[in-house]
C-alpha cells in the first residue's frame, strides 16, 4: 500500500468516532459483532447501531484489513473478526495521528517540571520557593532544584568575597 492510498483508506473508513472505536476494539484482539456491540456500550456508555458495525466490518474485510473465521460461541456459530497485518498497520498509524491531536488538546493543561523539564499532566509536586509556587514532577526534582539553587547562591557569594 502506498502512503497516498493509506491516507485515502483512513479518510474513507473513519468518518466518525464509532468506526475509530470499533478499530480500537479489534486492535485489542479478535471479536465477534455482538462482542463489539457490548464492549462499545460498556466503554463509551452509548449503543452503537448494528447497522453501522456490520457493514463497517464488511468494508474492512473487502479492503483486507480484517478477516473472519467462524467459531462456536455458546450454541451458535459466530464470525470472529481479526485485524490483518495491514489492518494493524492502519490502526497504528491512526492511533499515532490521534495521539498527536490529543497532545495538542492537552498541551495547555500541562505543567513543566522546573528541574528536569518533563511535562506533567496530573499530580506532580508543588512547592513555594522564594515566594513563588513552583511545579515539579516529583519531590526528588524539587529537592535537586533547591540544592542546585543553594549551591548557585553559595558560588555567587564566594565570587563576591573572593
Amino acid at each position: 500500500m502506498t502512503a497516498k492510498s493509506k491516507t485515502e483508506t483512513i479518510d474513507e473508513l473513519l468518518s466518525d468516532f464509532s468506526r475509530f472505536y470499533i478499530l480500537l476494539i479489534l486492535y485489542e484482539g479478535p471479536a465477534h459483532g455482538y462482542s463489539i456491540l457490548n464492549r462499545f456500550k460498556k466503554r463509551v456508555g452509548k449503543q452503537v447501531s448494528p447497522s453501522l458495525v456490520y457493514p463497517f466490518l464488511q468494508q474492512l474485510e473487502e479492503k483486507a484489513l480484517v478477516r473472519h473465521t467462524t467459531k462456536p460461541v455458546g450454541e451458535k456459530e459466530k464470525k470472529v473478526f481479526e485485524l490483518t497485518k495491514e489492518g494493524k498497520e492502519l490502526c497504528t498509524g491512526l492511533f499515532k495521528r490521534f495521539a498527536d491531536l490529543v497532545s495538542i488538546a492537552i498541551e495547555p493543561s500541562l505543567y513543566v517540571c522546573a528541574h528536569c523539564g518533563c511535562k506533567v499532566y496530573e499530580g506532580g509536586y508543588r512547592e513555594v520557593i522564594d515566594g513563588k509556587e513552583t511545579t515539579f514532577c516529583c519531590m526528588h526534582c524539587a529537592h535537586s532544584y533547591k540544592e542546585e539553587k543553594r549551591l548557585s547562591k553559595r558560588a555567587v557569594k564566594g565570587e563576591k568575597h573572593g
